[in-house]
């Protein structure tokens, strides 16, 4: 949701100061191993950068970072649910992303010059996160060659994705950016239909969407009504996804 609110109201929220714990949860050391920035590391190099590492608890709707703030660190989501968001000059509250358990984000401070946190990063829900310092993943790069072309190949993939989230905010029609952010939900994109879970309340996807919350909810319900998807909540079922995109391309 687009919300009016002052620089200043932000700022009062409180950053979390991080748990003095390391991080030994075997389930969340395999998540974090199967990630692409981590994957090509040894076993005795993850265990040493987990070490730096600490493990921070979130509450609902509390900071992680502020935008511009210096940035030391990049993040691991062990569990729950982030927002990432900037205010504009205006003040306007603007969503850009949503990170889930196994996402790492802010991970591009790590060659960021100066480094500062581009947005701000607020937990949805109660969230634990791995606070892994920059410096000593640098470290690792510069150890190990294959260590950094697996980073670079990891940001390639990520600027691919990111001119995809580009394309679908120059579409014009906001029906037809809805449609295409449902249709990215699915596993399977446009080859086949399924169950989808909004990863943000309605109100922030409208804002992710560059739209009025009542504006995303007319559409909603007019492809509701002409029977293009079935809605419970924050889930939605798209029995006929060729459905929806020849809509949008009419």
């Amino acid at each position: 949701m687009a919300l009016t609110q002052t620089a200043e109201t932000r700022y009062t929220k409180p950053v979390l100061v991080a748990v003095n714990k390391p991080f030994d949860d075997e389930d969340g050391l395999q998540a974090l191993r199967s990630h692409p920035l981590f994957r090509t590391l040894s076993g005795k190099d993850v265990q040493h950068l987990v070490q730096q590492s600490r493990r921070i608890r979130l509450g609902h709707h509390q900071l992680l970072y502020r935008q511009d703030m210096l940035a030391h660190h990049f993040f691991f989501v062990i569990s729950g649910r982030l927002r990432l968001y900037r205010l504009d000059a205006c003040g306007i509250d603007r969503t850009l992303d949503s990170i889930a358990p196994g996402d790492c984000f802010a991970e591009v401070m790590i060659y960021a010059d100066p480094p500062r946190y581009a947005c701000y990063a607020e937990a949805l829900k109660s969230s634990e996160v791995l606070m892994i310092p920059v410096k000593a993943y640098q470290d690792l790069l510069e150890s190990n060659p294959s260590y950094a072309q697996a980073a670079l190949r990891h940001y390639a993939k990520r600027a691919v994705s990111r001119f995809h989230d580009l394309e679908i905010m120059t579409v014009q029609s906001a029906r037809d950016r809805l449609i295409r952010y449902l249709i990215d939900l699915l596993p399977n994109g446009a080859e086949e239909g399924g169950e989808v879970e909004l990863p943000l309340p309605k109100c922030l996807v409208a804002s992710r969407l560059a739209m009025q919350p009542e504006t995303f909810s007319r559409i909603l319900a007019d492809l509701k009504a002409n029977g293009l998807v079935r809605v419970n909540r924050s889930r939605l079922f798209i029995s006929d996804p060729q459905r929806l995109i020849d809509i949008s391309q009419s």
